[in-house]
């Protein structure tokens, strides 16, 4: 998880941001914790006379939320109308839903909105009323004129001629009662509510939103919570997702070697070093990982690169025989992807060894980024790309170049002009010259996965040195590094972790493993104590340590003479 803070950090802020931008300022009031519900329907005998279409038509209307407001003292009409909502709940009956932060408000934003509706609808439907009673005075007075008219006609005619006129006086006489029933109906309807309130009000608590809730601070904390639970989730889904190797153990059992060093992580300032590690900050936990990887790799390569350290002080011309006779080691250090920490840990590993008293030459034979000179504060030049071309420049002498490091030279990558796999043809003979001008000879390579010049300098090599960053190579690309390994027979001495977190749990693996880091046979001058240790019954040894027990007719044939023999 720690590796995943960056992750966890955008998402928390980028919560916090969205919670700036969607909550309100200051402390809210949060209006949709009661909702209220109160019932209208037409009073006893306006059933028919009352539509429910027309009541909700008027109750949306503007009217009553602007009689609504007055009552309540609000001068916020368009936000009085957010809380309310009128829906049919039936054809007889009108639902009015009010809310409020407390029950008391919404009971009132309720009743006024309530009592709005139905002295509203009252008041208008008194005044279509009183002009419909209007129209129906004009219409029973002219009906009135036709009774008396036939009446008079009725009285003055003959007893004969009367029963002719008798339908028509009591047609006019049906019509005028009609009339004169309707406006005394619409008397009534006009003297009381077309409407009124069924029921009381229903008032319940709603609940509220989380992030409206009337502290910004807790909204805001809330939102915080909730980005650093996503970030959470993201970094694990993320972590099962990642399978590149990070830990010791994973490492070696991915490339089938053991780990003879772990680097811890390096900040950005000392990543930024333009010396060795080893050299600027020798009291640095990096540069102590750096001297305990030289000490595991005197301890457990090639018998030459460890007998070089009880010889003494020589003249010279002893020196000269010495190198004659006994030709320096050469460690080849490689990786099977960039950014892989090859150049640093070159770099570091000759300002170690050169503490010890050894002359180390380091050869550049990254040809496609060559980085050794940066570390070591050399100018660019002539270099490797030069000698292994043939061009100019034969002479070794005349390419090997002092470093701001005591005890340590360097032949630089050189001006690349042909195409790098090309180059390193000769190598066989340019290194067996470069081993007669040190003590111990370093090759930087280029990525084993990505180039095939590393895969052609290893048969030239008495033994490799295999750097890994933790979260840079997958489980796949390390079988694939192993697999290229064991088809050369070279001796791999191990592997460097670089950018480790946290403990490294070396003393637990240690005693379970009774010591043999190396993952070859002990030399017969190693201490006798720790050949007896037992092996743990509840884990068995990886495969590098059973075949280090056993080791492959392929290695013992390679290795051969002096420079040859098995670690």
């Amino acid at each position: 998880m720690r590796r995943y803070w960056r992750l966890l950090a955008g998402c928390t802020v980028a919560a916090l941001i969205i919670g700036l931008l969607l909550t309100p300022t200051g402390d809210t009031v949060d209006n949709g914790k009661w909702q209220c519900k109160v019932a209208i329907t037409p009073v006893a005998g306006a059933g028919e006379a009352v539509r429910a279409d027309q009541v909700l038509s008027y109750a949306a209307g503007s009217d009553v939320t602007t009689a609504a407001a007055k009552k309540l003292g609000v001068t916020d009409v368009a936000a009085l109308a957010a809380r309310r909502t009128v829906s049919a709940a039936s054809t007889q009956m009108l639902a009015v839903t009010a809310i409020g932060p407390t029950q008391h408000s919404c009971a009132d934003t309720a009743a006024a909105f309530a009592e709005a509706i139905i002295n509203g609808y009252s008041q208008e439907s008194a005044k279509s009323a009183s002009e419909s009673i209007k129209r129906l005075e004009a219409q029973a007075a002219t009906q009135q004129e036709q009774v008396n008219k036939f009446q008079q006609q009725f009285s003055s005619a003959k007893p004969v001629d009367q029963p002719k006129l008798q339908p028509q006086l009591t047609a006019a006489l049906a019509s005028l009662t009609k009339t004169l029933t309707a406006i005394s109906d619409l008397q009534n309807v006009s003297q009381t509510d077309a409407i009124q309130q069924w029921g009381s009000i229903d008032a319940k608590e709603a609940g509220g939103n989380l992030l409206s809730s009337p502290n910004r601070g807790v909204r805001l904390g809330l939102a915080v919570a909730l980005g650093l639970a996503l970030g959470v989730v993201a970094a694990l889904m993320l972590s099962r997702m990642d399978t590149r190797l990070r830990t010791r153990n994973g490492a070696e059992e991915a490339f089938n070697l053991p780990v003879i060093g772990e680097i811890p992580q390096l900040s950005r300032r000392l990543r930024r070093l333009r010396d060795p590690l080893v050299v600027a900050r020798p009291s640095d936990p990096g540069a102590e990982a750096f001297r305990s990887l030289r000490s595991t790799l005197l301890l457990t390569g090639p018998p030459a690169l460890a007998a070089q350290l009880a010889e003494g002080n020589l003249n010279p011309a002893e020196l000269v025989s010495r190198r004659l006779a006994q030709p320096a080691p050469v460690i080849l250090v490689m990786s099977g992807c960039s950014g892989d920490g090859r150049t640093t840990t070159v770099a570091n590993l000759a300002a170690a060894l050169a503490e010890t008293g050894r002359e180390v030459l380091v050869l550049d034979c990254d040809f496609r980024h060559p980085q050794a000179h940066e570390q070591f504060g050399v100018g660019e030049g002539p270099g490797m790309a030069e000698l292994l071309s043939g061009e100019q420049l034969p002479e070794l002498d005349d390419l090997i170049r002092r470093t701001n490091v005591d005890g340590v030279h360097l032949i630089t990558g050189g001006n690349t002009t042909a195409y790098p796999a090309a180059l390193v043809l000769r190598a066989g003979e340019v290194l067996r010259r470069a081993r007669r001008h040190a003590d111990v000879v370093l090759i930087d390579s280029s990525p084993l996965l990505h180039a095939n010049d590393a895969y052609d300098l290893v048969r030239h090599a008495d033994a490799v040195l295999v750097t890994v960053r933790a979260g840079n190579v997958t489980p796949e690309q390390a079988d694939r590094v192993s697999e290229l390994l064991s088809r050369t027979g070279v001796p791999v001495a191990g592997v460097a972790l670089l950018g480790t977190l946290g403990p490294s749990g070396r003393r637990k693996r240690d005693g379970q493993h009774g010591g043999d880091r190396s993952g070859v046979p002990a030399q017969s001058g190693g201490p006798a104590q720790h050949q007896p240790r037992e092996e743990p019954r509840h884990r068995a040894s990886p495969t590098w340590a059973r075949r280090a027990q056993h080791p492959s007719p392929a290695v013992e044939s390679a290795t051969g003479g002096h420079e040859g023999e098995t670690r």
